[in-house]
Order: C-alpha cells, then sequence, then structure tokens
C-alpha cells in the first residue's frame, strides 16, 4: 500500500484581480523589469492617515514570503502580513479614478486618496 503525502495548502496573505494582474504584467514589459524582480507589497509609515501600501517591482529579500499569486511572483516582509492579511489589489479604469486600489479589511480607516490606512 502506498502512502499518500500531503501537502500543506498555503493561502496567500494578499489577493490580485485580474486587472492588477494585467496592469502588473503590463507595468513589468513597458519597464523592462528584470526577470529575478517579485513584486513587493508592504506597508510603510506616513501617508495622511499614518501608514502607505507599498506597491512595486524590486528584489526579494530574506524577511521576505514569497507567493505566486495569478502567475505574479508577490514578495511580503513577513512583518507586515498583519497589517495586510485578506487585502484585494485591484486596477480600475474609470472616467473619475485610474490606478491601482487597495481593498483592505484591517483598515480602520483610509484616507481619501486610498493610498494610506490606520489599522
Amino acid at each position: 500500500m502506498a502512502t499518500q503525502v500531503e501537502h500543506p495548502v498555503t493561502t496567500t496573505p494578499v489577493s490580485l484581480t485580474e486587472g492588477a494582474v494585467q496592469q502588473l504584467n503590463q507595468i513589468r514589459k513597458q519597464e523592462d523589469v528584470p526577470e529575478d524582480y517579485v513584486l513587493r507589497v508592504g506597508v510603510e509609515g506616513g501617508g495622511c492617515s499614518g501608514f502607505s501600501y507599498i506597491l512595486r517591482f524590486d528584489q526579494a529579500d530574506q524577511n521576505d514570503e514569497v507567493f505566486d499569486i495569478k502567475g505574479v511572483r508577490v514578495a511580503m516582509n513577513k512583518a507586515h502580513a498583519i497589517y495586510l492579511l485578506g487585502m484585494e489589489v485591484d486596477f480600475v479604469q474609470g472616467l473619475n479614478n485610474r490606478g491601482f486600489t487597495f481593498n483592505n479589511p484591517n483598515a480602520a480607516s483610509t484616507c481619501g486618496c486610498g493610498t494610506s490606512f490606520s489599522a
């Protein structure tokens, strides 16, 4: 009788919509981002609400967890997960608004521009 090996299911801390994935792939191509770079998702102090979102391409480092989300390699500093767990990154193209948006269930409040929040 063969032994069945269980593989743990890893849940990604954030999600990307199809619109975000398409835009990120377009940016990667237009900006000629090196293949070994990952999409960094994180937070930093600042902004009008206390924290600002980080969304950029760079190299992963030793404090990162790296995930594959819909074909996009995403890196997040392990310490940022508490602020971002369950967040959805989208890209909108409307008459009044164009750009990446962050739907973060951990945000107690957000600013009007949508790029900073308080926890």
